[in-house]
């Protein structure tokens, strides 16, 4: 399974949307400083996951969750997923 996820800066509060297939290194590169987009904002924590069937699936959602632009739509995203099931998020 691939995993669509959002992470948070925890020192800047900034989102960072990605996909991956084995979320625990693609956390640990983020937080190691080796993703060049991510590594002036460590340390970064999971805020929220959702599950896709394959690779193309993750990309597809990861991108329409990249289009929102916007931190407070992502924040909203990431409420109400944490109100409707505990499972889903960090």
């Amino acid at each position: 399974m691939h995993v669509v996820y959002i992470l948070q800066s925890e020192p800047h509060g900034r989102f960072y949307v990605g996909s991956t297939k084995d979320m625990d290194a693609r956390l640990r590169l983020h937080n190691a400083g080796r993703v060049q987009s991510t590594k002036f904002y460590r340390p970064w924590k999971v805020v929220y996951t959702e599950q896709a069937a394959d690779n193309l699936a993750a990309r597809h959602r990861e991108l329409e969750l990249k289009r929102f632009r916007s931190h407070a739509r992502l924040a909203r995203l990431i409420e109400a997923a944490g109100a409707q099931s505990p499972a889903t998020g960090a």
